[in-house]
């Protein structure tokens, strides 16, 4: 009897150990598809452009140069953003996460995104980065305004700069109006960019 009972428990016991098992171990995720599995901090750039045709190169505005044809990837997917189609008056941030000053001065530009809300766009241009690294600065630094992608540095190449941070202020016909690379940025150094180069008065 007890050895009958004995072979009845064996099977249950191996049945039980093949309902817990969860089978050959995963492999581990990357970095950059956790964070591709995670919302993005940064607002898609759906927003960002308009229908109207791109400032001939060759007819610049006074006192302006046009915006390089380039055309980027953005953060979020979707059709790629051409830079000379960006609703103006724009501030474009050149940045990294992997660059301290660029880290310093975004919740500035962030700030500058919602007070100047209706004026002006707001928009990042990510460079030679991680999307976890990015999309880790975005969350932890509260970023939403829209961020393109820029692995190749050809925004920086175009303008002949080589540092970042970068901020380009553009005006609504797609003309440079001001390239700075003067280091992070604070709120009223901003406030004042914007007034003498795009003439906005970005409200306190």
């Amino acid at each position: 009897m007890r050895k009958w009972l004995v072979a009845l428990a064996v099977p249950a016991v191996l049945a039980v150990a093949g309902c817990t098992d969860a089978g050959p171990e995963p492999a581990p995720i990357t970095r950059d598809e956790a964070a591709q599995s995670r919302p993005s901090p940064f607002a898609d750039c759906s927003g960002l452009t308009t229908d109207r045709p791109s400032a001939p190169p060759t007819t610049p505005a006074p006192g302006g140069t046009p915006l390089p044809e380039l055309t980027l990837t953005c953060f979020t997917g979707g059709a790629p953003v051409d830079l000379r189609q960006i609703q103006g008056p724009a501030v474009i941030n050149l940045w990294a996460s992997w660059c301290a000053p660029c880290r310093a001065e975004l919740p500035a530009f962030q700030r500058l995104s919602e007070r100047a809300e209706g004026q002006l766009t707001v928009v990042g241009v990510n460079m030679r980065d991680t999307r976890s690294g990015a999309q880790s600065i975005g969350e932890d630094f509260g970023v939403r305004f829209p961020s393109l992608i820029d692995q190749g540095e050809s925004l920086q190449r175009a303008l002949g700069r080589k540092a970042i941070p970068m901020t380009v202020l553009v005006d609504a016909n797609s003309q440079i109006r001001h390239v700075d690379v003067s280091g992070a940025l604070d709120d009223a150094r901003l406030a004042e960019l914007v007034r003498v180069h795009l003439g906005v008065a970005v409200p306190e």
